[in-house]
């Protein structure tokens, strides 16, 4: 239940959804109380250029992506990694016969690189599909067909096919691979998503170390640069405040124990 709801949610609530239903319904409104119309029309106009020329999806994105440094060596074995699914287009994938990304491909070759550096190293793909509906493919077989072109034989890699969001992730992640108390595993997914994603970990009981690729930002929230078009400066703040709000809702919901974790201690 909770999966449904969080799709049909943001479907709503996307506000490059949300601002064009305010600015359609005041024009529908106007017809009969013009002021209450014209008020709605121009909050919905208004709050599209703003959000998405002004800086704050940049802003909104810095914090995510700050709070886990980036992967440094430090001496401790590797024995596994775990690469988080949402990157693959299944759809495109399927229809054109060859696997196709989306801007957070990063894992992908995070992914190829690790398996190359850590040989020894167990490697799990976890995610199965976020789709409300049917999939013509799963993310699993999307990353299958991409392994021959990042140099990785099948073999080595293991697929957790059925969870549908990070909660999941975690749960059946540490389900399939019983990952032993001292062991130290990798945990690859987009710099903005890791906060979240280690907080499952944490909450699944399977430990894990921060490797947060798909930056977004220089790390300057560059407070008085506008985006160069609104479409792009809409998808900035889309992509973070669907983040703080799946933060919260995983938080007061008893998903993760803290509102934004971050590096524990030592």
């Amino acid at each position: 239940m909770f999966f449904y709801v969080s799709k049909i949610f943001w479907m709503i609530a996307a506000p490059s959804t949300l601002l064009p239903l305010i600015a359609l319904a005041g024009l529908a409104v106007s017809l009969r109380w013009r002021r209450l119309g014209m008020t709605l029309a121009t909050l919905g106009v208004v709050g599209l250029l703003l959000i998405g020329l002004g800086p704050f999806g940049r802003m909104l994105l810095v914090p995510l992506e700050g709070r886990f440094p980036p992967y440094s060596e430090d001496g401790r074995r590797v024995d596994g990694i775990v690469v988080l699914g949402g990157s693959e287009l299944p759809g495109i994938s399927a229809a054109r016969g060859q696997p196709s990304f989306q801007e957070s491909a990063e894992r992908i070759l995070a992914m190829g690189e690790l398996a190359r550096r850590y040989p020894q190293a167990r490697i799990v793909v976890a995610g199965g599909s976020g789709r409300l509906g049917e999939s013509p493919m799963q993310e699993a077989d999307v990353v299958r067909m991409a392994l021959p072109q990042i140099g990785l034989a099948e073999e080595r890699v293991t697929f957790e096919t059925a969870s549908r969001n990070t909660e999941e992730n975690a749960r059946l992640a540490k389900a399939l691979v019983k990952p032993g108390p001292d062991e130290n595993w990798l945990l690859v997914t987009s710099a903005y998503h890791m906060p979240r994603a280690v907080g499952c970990f944490r909450a699944a009981g399977f430990p894990v170390t921060a490797y947060p690729v798909d930056f977004r930002t220089t790390g300057n929230p560059g407070y008085f640069r506008l985006f160069s078009s609104v479409a792009e400066g809409l998808g900035f703040f889309e992509l973070a405040l669907r983040e703080w709000i799946g933060l919260s809702v995983y938080y007061f919901t008893g998903r993760i124990g803290s509102p934004l974790p971050g590096p524990q201690p030592g």
